[in-house]
């Protein structure tokens, strides 16, 4: 069966045309990554985010060009994307400045700011413990105030998955804190 028959296939749901173009590509993805980033992880990570977007967006191929240099593109920009969160991230207000978020009292006195300073250290710990996809959603809809339609824009989500991702990540925080 040729690679166009696959593709088709799997424009229409066919799980073992998933599997066979995941098969055959991962390794270049993945391979291509790991030399951008030189982390296995991270590497490991883009390359699951790139065959995901892939496959979502699988109406968008164009049969006229390399399969695989569409994948590698879009796993370029996965990078490209992720290496402008992070530069952004180190450019976002730090979480000493919104004490608001650890719904403080307005009334609160100074002999408080040991309980106030646990607090902060405590949501810190529970925030760096999160997957980097989870805190970076959280932080832009809580420090940088963004709306969903923004976050979408700036991460390359669709706002369900935006939604979904910062009620998964508060839900995470949540557990995190309680222990």
């Amino acid at each position: 069966m040729a690679l166009n028959d696959y593709i088709q296939k799997a424009r229409r749901g066919d799980q073992q045309a998933y599997k066979f173009l995941l098969e055959k590509y991962w390794d270049d993805v993945f391979r291509f990554q790991k030399n951008l980033i030189n982390n296995e992880s991270e590497a490991e990570d883009i390359t699951i985010e790139t065959f995901a977007r892939a496959f979502d967006r699988l109406e968008l191929y164009n049969p006229r060009y390399s399969f695989k240099n569409w994948l590698l593109t879009i796993s370029k920009n996965l990078y490209l994307d992720r290496k402008a969160a992070n530069r952004r991230r180190q450019q976002t207000s730090s979480i000493d400045e919104h004490p608001h978020l650890l719904n403080i009292p307005d009334d609160w006195e100074p002999e408080d700011e040991d309980i106030l300073q646990t607090k902060l250290a405590e949501l810190k710990k529970a925030l760096s413990e999160l997957k980097p996809a989870y805190r970076e959603v959280l932080e832009m809809y809580y420090f940088n105030d963004l709306p969903y339609k923004e976050i979408a824009l700036r991460t390359g989500l669709s706002m369900s998955n935006v939604k979904i991702r910062i009620l998964r990540a508060k839900a995470l925080l949540a557990e995190k804190l309680r222990k």
